[in-house]
């Protein structure tokens, strides 16, 4: 007979794990590595094809999962989502909100009323719609995780990216939240704010080769992320590994919120 001490600290075997833009990027990377650990994944994006996509690789390799179509920023697409997530599997024990907007980029006070919107309704709003819509439940049966990805946006100023980063900042509060007012019935939430990863969402910095440049030189790693970089950081917010983590911020950043590296001529 097997026991706990049996198994990885890392292992997901039972979970159902439900992922929001998941069909590319940072939040693909989580599905395909959380389901490689053995937890049951829901793939979530705009276009049901691209969610298709992944969830093909995935059985492919021997896991299990299924797509839908999801809009975050209307709140009965987001129930929709759930609802056929406990359809088909009963439960939801690892929530990843991933998906987010970014319409403006540019200094804030060119920013139009409208993107400021957009902008803080997908990428915090939406997170908290649909916490609510599943942590009765992760309750009900005892606990469960909440992971939203921010960003290191989050914790600096930017004078192109001010309103998603006021939107990062804002969703590092809300996993705060949580985890004081839902921590009595082992519901833990916790962000993971990565740097610059080399995704379609991002790929209007890494490809300008001044932005590149900079952020590499001032990386003590010297190179931007890559999406699997990030998936290790979820897999252990949804693991027995991270039991006792909540209302936490993980920065995975190549060291540039530490500091800049010593300059090639120093």
């Amino acid at each position: 007979m097997s026991t706990a001490m049996d198994r990885s600290l890392f292992d997901l075997t039972g979970q159902v794990a439900l992922i929001t833009g998941a069909s590319r990027g940072i939040g693909r990377a989580i599905a395909e590595r959380m389901a490689q650990q053995g937890a049951k994944v829901v793939v979530s994006s705009r276009k049901l094809d691209a969610c298709q996509e992944v969830v093909d690789g995935i059985t492919a390799r021997g896991g299990e999962a299924f797509a839908q179509a999801c809009n975050i920023g209307r709140k009965e697409d987001l129930q929709a989502l759930v609802d056929a997530t406990i359809a088909r599997w009963g439960r939801i024990d690892t929530l990843v909100c991933n998906a987010a907007v970014n319409p403006y980029f540019g200094p804030a006070i060119d920013m139009p009323d409208e993107a400021f919107d957009k902008i803080m309704g997908s990428n915090v709003r939406s997170n908290l719609w649909l916490a609510h819509m599943v942590m009765p439940g992760m309750a009900e049966r005892g606990g469960g995780s909440v992971v939203v990805i921010s960003s290191i946006a989050g914790l600096r100023g930017s004078p192109v990216l001010g309103g998603y980063a006021i939107s990062k900042a804002a969703d590092m509060q809300l996993v705060r939240n949580i985890a004081v007012e839902w921590g009595p019935r082992n519901v833990r939430a916790n962000c993971i704010a990565p740097g610059l990863v080399r995704t379609d969402f991002a790929r209007a910095l890494w490809e300008n080769p001044e932005i590149y440049r900079k952020r590499t030189k001032d990386t003590p790693l010297r190179r931007i992320g890559e999406p699997d970089e990030i998936a290790g950081a979820a897999i252990f917010l949804a693991s027995g590994a991270g039991s006792f983590m909540t209302g936490q911020t993980i920065v995975i950043d190549g060291g540039i919120v530490a500091g800049p590296p010593l300059s090639d001529e120093d």
